[in-house]
């Protein structure tokens, strides 16, 4: 069994990826080609191969700055990462490929992102939980499955004459929506440059779908298609509109969309634990499923907390949603891309 850097040529990695049972979107090359041209982050992506074979991979980015200090991540910007591997054998290997890697890099830490426990002998934080739910194929039975309270709220956007569009030339609509709506919750956007980064790196893979009230955008969301599973991963609404129940209406319309394109699961994304978000998702019938990230500790003596839950960053958190919004569209990536 060998450790070798792998080669974005070599089709194997994806094929890989696309074959273990915990694949996942964001161990595509797609996601490394997006962060990388978005963000200029350096990866170090390695396979485990044995007579040509590859057996296991490992993605990990370094993040460092003076904000939030020298991070080795797999992967950045993704709720789920971390090794696959097809033998206990391959993954230990890797394993201490990545110790290594955080060692070499001097990093304060590393950090794996697990969907299924892993048996590493490492520190794991409790605070993100993810929302997968088998969808039907016959619509009427995806919306009996909706609680009744968010039922009358999808109810109430179709009365409202909500209308769904979809397509790449949406973008700038969706980014102005959503550019907007992490301001008002206090959090830093990502660059324009990012989304068409996924929507280029991914291709058919990867959707824009907007909402209109009349001729007014009011909500938006970026998806991700992965074999038979839609993941609506970027997503805001303008509060304004909040009455007209574009959420609810937006994630139906999604619900819709996914069965007619074949899709058996919706993945709502992750979420932390005890937030809107999170409530939101359990609201839709959605049961949370602890993540489990894990982490090397190289120079920290307790685990991070890089979270909006930290209360350090609250009074940042609050100072950010009263500067203006076209301050928060220019400091903002600086700040986010940092944040893993």
């Amino acid at each position: 069994m060998q450790i070798i850097a792998a080669s974005r040529a070599d089709k194997k990695w994806d094929a890989f990826v696309k074959s273990h049972r915990h694949g996942s979107p964001f161990h595509l090359f797609a996601w490394h080609d997006a962060v990388v041209n978005t963000f200029g982050h350096k990866p170090f992506y390695y396979v485990a191969a044995k007579d040509g074979n590859i057996c296991g991979v490992l993605p990990v980015f370094q993040l460092k700055s003076m904000l939030f200090g020298n991070i080795i991540s797999s992967v950045p910007f993704a709720a789920y990462g971390g090794i696959l591997a097809d033998s206990e054998e391959s993954f230990q290997l890797l394993l201490q490929k990545a110790k290594d890697i955080t060692r070499d890099l001097n990093g304060d830490y590393l950090e794996l992102k697990f969907f299924h426990p892993q048996e590493c002998g490492l520190l794991e934080s409790g605070i993100h939980y993810a929302f997968i739910k088998e969808l039907s194929a016959v619509h009427d039975e995806n919306m009996k499955t909706i609680p009744r309270k968010q039922r009358a709220m999808v109810r109430k956007g179709i009365k409202s004459g909500l209308t769904a569009h979809a397509g790449g030339q949406y973008l700038d609509d969706f980014y102005r929506v959503f550019a907007r709506n992490v301001h008002q919750l206090g959090t830093p956007v990502y660059p324009k440059k990012w989304f068409q980064a996924l929507l280029h790196a991914f291709g058919p893979d990867a959707e824009i779908m907007i909402i209109k009230y009349g001729d007014a955008v009011v909500s938006g969301v970026l998806s991700i298609f992965y074999k038979d599973t839609i993941l609506p991963y970027y997503a805001g609404s303008l509060l304004e509109y909040r009455q007209y129940a574009p959420n609810d209406y937006q994630y139906w319309e999604l619900m819709r969309r996914a069965v007619e394109r074949g899709c058996r699961y919706f993945d709502f994304g992750r979420s932390k634990k005890d937030s809107g978000h999170f409530s939101f998702k359990k609201h839709w019938g959605f049961e949370p499923q602890p993540l489990h990230y894990q982490f090397y500790l190289h120079k920290l003596s307790a685990l991070p907390e890089i979270n909006p839950r930290n209360p350090k960053y609250r009074r940042k958190i609050e100072a950010w949603k009263k500067l203006p919004h076209g301050v928060t569209k220019i400091l903002g990536p600086q700040i986010v891309k940092y944040i893993p």
